[in-house]
């Protein structure tokens, strides 16, 4: 899931700017599970900024809704008359719900009330490490399911380097070494002899170093068109 987590109050304030009217906008999804803008925390990033309005002495309107997922149209038209009448968006949904809301409502002003960090799991109550990096270009069927791109601090693609420690990343103690994760893994399923491939530099033009990516299915786009 893409995990983020709210801005400090005093920078949302200042997207705001003088704004009369503004809706919190929390998004149902994966800002849900990591507590950080679902209807919740939407209400109650509203009723922070009504109070910090107050002892501000700013005369506002705030109103909070949520929406199954920003990231799609067919949610936010379902608030499209809130979203055209307040006078700035303040987006709880992650940065692609920011751009969904100023793509279907170009007239709106969108402000973002999340920093969007990265694609991963929780792994333990309140705690959400990376996963993925979304390199466009996968290779966790020779890695044994554990990613060198997002787990391994240096990105290496053919084991090691030499700074790792007792199982531990010479970057930060605290990390476990991917490639050694990688080795017990693959040593366990008996299929070390995958860390003899060689893997070639990595192709990052599939990732996001080549410009905005784009997925199209055109199976599912001729079905539509049928219907």
């Amino acid at each position: 899931m893409i995990v983020a987590e709210q801005k400090p109050l005093e920078e949302i304030k200042e997207l705001l700017g003088d704004a009369e009217k503004v809706l919190v906008l929390g998004c149902g999804t994966c800002v849900t599970v990591c507590f950080a803008g679902g209807a919740r925390e939407a209400a109650i990033m509203a009723s922070s900024l009504r109070m910090a309005s107050k002892i501000d002495g700013v005369q506002r309107i705030i109103n909070d809704m949520t929406v199954q997922r920003q990231c799609e149209w067919e949610y936010l038209d379902q608030v499209a008359d809130e979203i055209r009448d307040a006078d700035v968006v303040l987006s709880l949904g992650c940065g692609v719900g920011v751009q969904a809301i100023v793509e279907r409502f170009p007239e709106a002003w969108v402000v973002p009330g999340l920093n969007t960090t990265f694609m991963g799991m929780p792994v333990e109550q309140g705690v959400w490490v990376e996963r993925c990096a979304g390199c466009g270009d996968c290779i966790l069927g020779l890695t044994g399911g554990i990613c060198p791109i997002a787990r391994c601090s240096k990105q290496l693609l053919n084991g090691p380097c030499g700074g790792s420690q007792d199982g531990k990343c010479e970057v930060d103690p605290s990390i476990d070494c991917a490639w050694q994760l990688i080795y017990d893994r693959l040593k366990s399923k008996g299929k070390l002899d995958l860390m003899l491939k060689i893997q070639p530099p990595k192709n990052w033009q599939k990732a996001r170093h080549g410009g905005p990516r784009r997925i199209v299915r055109e199976d599912i786009r001729l079905h539509l068109e049928e219907e």
